[in-house]
């Protein structure tokens, strides 16, 4: 135990000493509460001039949500480079020194990714959403209006294991290059791409991305499907990952 939690501190300390991989982290909150902002002066002022460009399943509570998802990008450069930077520098080598037992060390990473995402995800979440609100003006809605609470809970849960899900991606790549070439345009609009089109529809509703965003959906009734979805592809992620680091030759 007393080296478990060793190896989890030297994880800790290692996020705060590399630089890029600490900066992606901390963007997150403020990225997502400028979208947050962002949107609700721009719905507010379509509101007001009853413009059409206004979307026509509006809602201010399902507004408050929607700037996270876009903030989640620098969650997930934080979860690909938490992993891939240390076989890029070859620091992995000096880690499993330390930790010569592989499993011991994965799941030590794993843990602090994950308690480093949801520990960014819950104050940034209520904070954009009540930035929403106050830019919003007389539209807002409260934080506890129906469905909120679920939906702020439910959008921690999905940063964390999307930031979880990007890891163990970068682990079974080994590299930064391929995660990011793939999970980015995925997330930002590859999948919503796919899930207009009607061949591929179906398909879509089971990315990790769009799945899980059933869980900050306000009043979804696919939320447990979509969460369930999530966590497998995040386990597989994981699991595929540790394999590769299982194996690795250092």
């Amino acid at each position: 135990m007393a080296e478990t939690i060793a190896a989890v501190r030297a994880e800790f300390t290692k996020l705060r000493g590399i630089r890029g991989t600490f900066v992606a982290l901390l963007l997150f909150a403020p990225v997502s509460v400028l979208v947050a902002a962002l949107g609700g002066w721009s719905a507010q002022g379509a509101i007001e001039s009853d413009s059409s460009r206004l979307r026509s399943d509006f809602t201010p509570e399902q507004a408050g949500l929607d700037g996270i998802l876009y903030g989640q990008l620098a969650l997930i450069v934080f979860g690909v480079l938490i992993v891939s930077s240390e076989y890029a520098s070859g620091m992995m080598r000096l880690s499993l020194l330390a930790v010569p037992r592989r499993g011991r060390l994965y799941a030590a990473k794993m843990t602090v990714t994950g308690v480093a995402a949801a520990a960014v995800a819950i104050p940034a979440t209520v904070a954009g959403y009540l930035v929403t609100q106050i830019a919003l003006g007389p539209h807002g809605a409260s934080i506890d209006a129906n469905g909120v609470p679920r939906a702020l809970a439910g959008a921690v849960v999905y940063l964390t294991l999307m930031t979880l899900f990007a890891a163990g991606v970068a682990a079974t790549a080994r590299s930064a290059v391929v995660p990011l070439a793939i999970l980015l345009p995925m997330v930002l609009a590859g999948s919503q791409i796919l899930s207009v089109i009607g061949a591929t529809k179906e398909v879509a509703r089971y990315f990790p991305d769009r799945a899980g965003t059933q869980l900050l959906t306000v009043d979804s009734p696919d939320g447990y499907t979509g969460a369930m979805v999530l966590i497998v592809w995040t386990v597989v992620a994981l699991f595929l990952g540790y394999l590769r680091h299982n194996r690795w030759d250092a």
